[in-house]
């Protein structure tokens, strides 16, 4: 009887290490290592292989040992979606708690413009089932348009427009009002593709002026969680995520009395502002 593999890449999200996309990308860059032996896409593995991440010996889980936590996040405009910025820009990582042997996994990502609704896991394929295409996951925005929006505009919209990148649209899109030349819409895709929703309106010549995240899945951003913090979900709301994404329910795991310390220093943590200071009046 043969013995069951799988693909390199899902056991090292698994592994808490990023995303499928992330570890599919650290294996093209020669960065796993199988049993010695430099990793290549396409590799398969069994529980007895021997790996290494960056020359770090890598625990390899069963699907069922490894926890699925979820944290929701109220992203503010100006932090970048990455772990870690060469320029020293703030990142949604800075103010996340803090995890031992485990790392946060972000599903999908939002660009730096853009505010709202972010959720992190511990759980590698939750993320991937979530953020997949196939899945048909729901992602939901508030959006503020500058300019005269018509009927033609929205029906383009929603039946769909040729972008760069193929064919995009909205499977909902509806109106909430607004002052002046600013008018506020709450509009609904189904992938996660770069600047997806921008690119939409930009296709009817018109400008998106604010952009938020207000839902995903059956997720919706809420009052627990201002700009700028994090809430644990419960255990329902993990099962419905896991639900959506054809995985079966795991317990969420409670909080050890260190971990309930370290993530509440963590979740009140804050990067002073830095405020200009006013120019002394010149004395005559």
């Amino acid at each position: 009887m043969s013995t069951p593999t799988e693909k390199l890449q899902k056991v090292l999200a698994r592994a808490g290490l990023g995303s499928r996309r992330e570890m599919e990308a650290a294996i093209g860059a020669g960065r796993v290592k199988v049993n010695g032996s430099v990793a290549t896409l396409g590799d398969r593995i069994e529980t007895r292989d021997k790996v290494t991440f960056d020359d770090r010996p890598v625990t390899l889980r069963a699907a069922d040992d490894v926890p699925r936590r979820v944290i929701m996040y109220n992203k503010p405009e100006g932090e970048l979606c990455t772990r870690k910025d060469p320029e020293g820009r703030r990142t949604v990582f800075d103010r996340l708690p803090r995890l031992k042997g485990e790392r946060w996994i972000a599903i999908g990502r939002l660009d730096i413009n853009t505010s709202g609704l972010l959720l992190f896991t511990t759980d590698g394929e939750l993320a991937n089932r979530l953020m997949h295409p196939s899945t048909e996951v729901e992602r939901e925005y508030a959006v503020r348009v500058m300019g005269e929006v018509k009927r033609e505009h929205v029906v383009a919209m929603v039946e769909g427009v040729m972008l760069e990148d193929g064919p995009a649209k909205f499977s909902d899109v509806q109106e909430f009002g607004g002052e002046g030349i600013n008018t506020w819409f709450h509009v609904v895709i189904l992938e996660g593709r770069n600047r997806e929703v921008r690119r939409l309106w930009e296709s009817q010549s018109l400008t998106v002026s604010r952009l938020k995240r207000v839902r995903y899945g059956n997720i919706f951003l809420d009052k627990r969680a201002k700009a700028g913090e994090w809430v644990e979900l419960s255990q329902v709301e993990v099962d419905d995520l896991a639900t959506l994404a054809g995985l079966e329910s795991r317990k969420v795991p409670e909080l050890t009395p260190d971990e309930k310390n370290r993530w509440s220093r963590d979740k009140h943590k804050r990067r002073p502002v830095q405020t200009m200071k006013r120019a002394k009046p010149r004395q005559r």
